[in-house]
């Protein structure tokens, strides 16, 4: 009861504050207005306002009880004097002699020097500062927790000015307030193509509209009952997982639950209500708070904590007003980029593709499976950067150039100008890969490379008419699974496969069998905890280890090939023997459905997706038994460096144009072309064109890639000669000089030959 008697000034203060928000009066008014009644409230001689800039510098927007000539006059940087200080911390501090603390600078212009206490305060939004709130008084005093609290609680509405762009108006000429200021930020390149367009977060943030509380104790219900459906919501959650066994699913619920029973937290949240705030305000002032000491931390676990608060607070926010966790198709505007921190394939597919310009990942790499599907969709992405949610607000404009992996927010015109005419120039010259759609993909001294497509849904399919494909070099058939919530029936695989190889018509189709584990995992199956899961149980392991799930899904395509060839291709063999024990399932299908009159393909062809490095040392037995060989030539490099093409501490370190990736890939061709046995390569380095140039010199006559990826390397492929460039591979892997890479050769021969890239 006495904390609440102590707590009616500050509210009392908040109903008067909220009168003066609403008052139609200009920004700097307004301002000037709300520090009068802070230091009125607080019996303090000083209240002044310090907003953050985009230059880094805090600039006093308002103040009572200082020289007023000084405010947009007086700025400081981050870290400068106590005010400084606290925009760096992120802290507030309280001091009963202030000009004692070692920190302690004034600018004479303020007349701010006869003032010893001191109490400041940061401006927060989202964790990160966007100024400071100061009071002062002439008389040495101790500011007490609760006068603390209220200055807090007060900095919020401030923040609401500053963020909602109102204090812009009022900035000197050639300024912005930091929340506004242009960000270049540079991530992974995760799908190529430029967008343009304005934010729209995945799972967007709660913009609490109503601080002051009307009704103390309705508010603690409030709060009390949405903790309570929050909880009951997380053990529901924990429940159904628990049908699909342990795994890490089950750890971050646990964690979650964890958070929405801690003491500490829920005692913040009460304390906060009872200063006058509503339910919502209270959930945003704490996490505020929260997150403005966890991101200044460097240890990676807190890190992961604080993403373990924002979700569980964004919970509560959503359960408290009541609006929806993803952004719904009617509210996208027509040029949308979606931000998230994560998202899953699926949830990608939800959205309508001819809304999205863009895409922007906090977490996803270029192999990541939502990566998968946006190079589907065509749709630019990147991904890999930090904390990009923290940084946007909804509607903010925003460039993604997929090519570079660069993002540009809150773009100035001449940017905005340049990646517009970068657009359109991108534009340009996909109308000229649509010209040579139909031309025959023959080097000019005569020697046909076939151009396929990756695909794995249903809408990758019209690209095949599109981009001129050759074929469906390769089908990966593990995204309807990954896409589905459930497992899929054997009727929803034949369907599938029969609809793309319809789409195909006289194409061929490779399809490759379900390759999950590792980094694939689907949500309704069990998994395990693996010390390397790229070296684990994975792929054809998999489907050996459990023959059900395989002769499902190749009972599905003999018969969605019934009357056609059918091609089907086994991932991740490490040695002969697993090919023939997955051929013998193949022949057990063919013998069931032989046996229930069943339509069987007119033509069979069985191989393998080579990215096992063993394999290497098995050409001869392997080339023996299968009808084609595709290389995983993104697995294999990976394997071949022992290093993690998503780890960028490792990546880097290797090139895939470097002699001992391209005299592996040699010995491939070399010994194929000894027993004639088909040749296609389906990794990524396929579809760059400098890359593919050096592919055709060391025999391959088969790339497979993305839809958009077939007109560049075309345009490569019709201007090179291939006898030339074999001579120049020759001459470039007999070097024995340890070079890491022979790139800038390959480039300097094409751009002396004249083949674009």
């Amino acid at each position: 009861m006495p904390l609440r008697g102590a707590l009616a000034g500050p509210r009392l203060l908040l109903r008067r504050l909220r009168e003066v928000m609403a008052e139609p009066v200009n920004p700097q008014a307004r301002l000037d207005k709300i520090v009068v009644h802070i230091a009125s409230n607080m019996v303090a001689e000083v209240c002044s306002v310090y907003v953050l800039r985009s230059d880094g510098r805090l600039e006093l927007f308002a103040t009572e009880g200082l020289n007023r000539e000084a405010v947009h006059l007086t700025t400081m940087r981050a870290g400068e004097g106590l005010v400084g200080l606290i925009a760096e911390s992120a802290e507030p501090l309280a001091l009963a002699d202030a000009q004692s603390h070692p920190a302690f600078s004034y600018k004479p212009e303020t007349g701010e020097e006869i003032y010893h206490s001191f109490l400041g305060v940061p401006i927060l939004r989202g964790g990160n500062t966007l100024g400071v709130l100061v009071v002062q008084n002439r008389a040495r005093r101790t500011y007490s927790e609760e006068e603390i609290e209220v200055l807090q609680t007060t900095a919020m509405l401030i923040a609401e000015m500053i963020a909602s762009g109102e204090l812009q108006s009022i900035v000197r000429p050639g300024s912005d307030i930091a929340l506004r200021r242009p960000i270049a930020l540079k991530g992974s390149a995760i799908a190529e193509g430029v967008g343009l367009g304005h934010v729209i977060l995945h799972e967007p943030r709660v913009v609490v509209k109503h601080i002051v509380a009307e009704d103390l104790k309705k508010e603690e219900a409030r709060l009390a009952d949405a903790i309570s459906a929050v909880r009951d919501s997380i053990d529901r959650l924990i429940d159904r997982g628990d049908q699909a066994g342990p795994g890490e699913h089950r750890e971050v619920l646990e964690t979650f639950r964890m958070f929405a029973h801690d003491q500490g937290w829920l005692r913040r949240l009460r304390e906060a209500v009872m200063t006058g705030l509503t339910a919502e305000a209270a959930v945003e002032r704490v996490q505020n708070d929260a997150r403005a000491k966890l991101q200044r931390r460097t240890d990676p676990y807190m890190r992961e904590r604080l993403h373990d608060l924002d979700d569980l607070a964004n919970r509560l926010l959503h359960q408290l007003t009541g609006e929806p966790f993803v952004t719904a198709n009617e509210d996208l505007p027509d040029n949308a980029i979606l931000v998230a921190r994560t998202m899953g394939p699926a949830a990608l597919l939800d959205y309508d593709r001819k809304k999205l310009r863009g895409l922007v990942l906090e977490e996803g790499g270029p192999s990541s499976h939502v990566a998968i599907v946006a190079r589907a969709l065509g749709i630019p992405a990147v991904g890999e950067i930090a904390n990009v949610t923290d940084l946007v607000e909804k509607g903010d404009g925003i460039i993604v150039d997929g090519s570079t992996g660069e993002v540009q927010l809150r773009p100035s015109g001449d940017v905005e100008a340049a990646y517009a005419e970068k657009a359109r120039l991108r534009a340009r010259r996909q109308e000229q890969y649509r010209k040579l759609r139909d031309a025959p993909s023959v080097t000019r001294d005569g020697v046909q490379i076939d151009l396929h497509m990756n695909a794995g849904l249903l809408v990758d399919l019209p690209h095949v008419e599109e981009a001129g494909a050759a074929s469906i070099g390769l089908f990966r058939t593990e995204l309807q699974f990954m896409v589905a919530s459930q497992f899929p029936r054997m009727n929803a695989q034949l369907a599938l496969y029969r609809a793309v190889m319809d789409a195909a018509g006289e194409r061929s189709v490779t399809f490759r069998t379900l390759d999950i584990g590792g980094d694939k995992i689907l949500p309704y199956m069990q998994t395990f905890e693996e010390e390397n899961p790229a070296l684990g149980w994975r792929a054809i392991r998999i489907g050996l280890d459990r023959p059900g799930l395989l002769r499902s899904q190749l009972r599905a395509m003999l018969r969605a090939g019934a009357g056609r060839e059918l091609r089907i291709m086994f991932p991740m063999v490490a040695h002969a023997a697993e090919f023939d024990a997955a051929k013998d399932l193949v022949e057990r299908e063919i013998a069931h459905l032989s046996r229930h009159s069943y339509d069987l393909p007119r033509a069979l062809k069985l191989g393998v997706m080579l990215e096992v490095p063993a394999i290497l040392w098995q050409l001869d037995e392997i080339l023996a038994r299968v009808d084609f060989i595709s290389v995983g030539s993104n697995d294999l490099i990976q394997y071949l460096f022992a290093a993690d093409r998503d780890n960028k501490r490792v990546s880097s370190r290797f090139d895939a144009l470097s002699a001992p990736v391209l005299r592996a890939l040699k010995v491939i061709t070399d010994k194929a072309a000894l027993t004639r046995t088909p040749v296609t390569l389906c990794g990524e380095i396929g579809g760059h064109p400098l890359e593919a140039m050096a592919l055709i010199g060391v025999g391959y006559r088969g790339l497979s890639m993305t839809p958009s990826s077939i007109g560049p390397v075309k345009a490569m492929v019709m201007a090179v000669h291939e006898g030339e460039l074999r001579a120049l591979m020759e001459e470039l892997l007999a070097r024995r000089d340890g070079a890491a890479s022979i790139r800038e050769e390959l480039r300097a021969y094409a751009e002396a030959k004249g083949v674009p890239l």
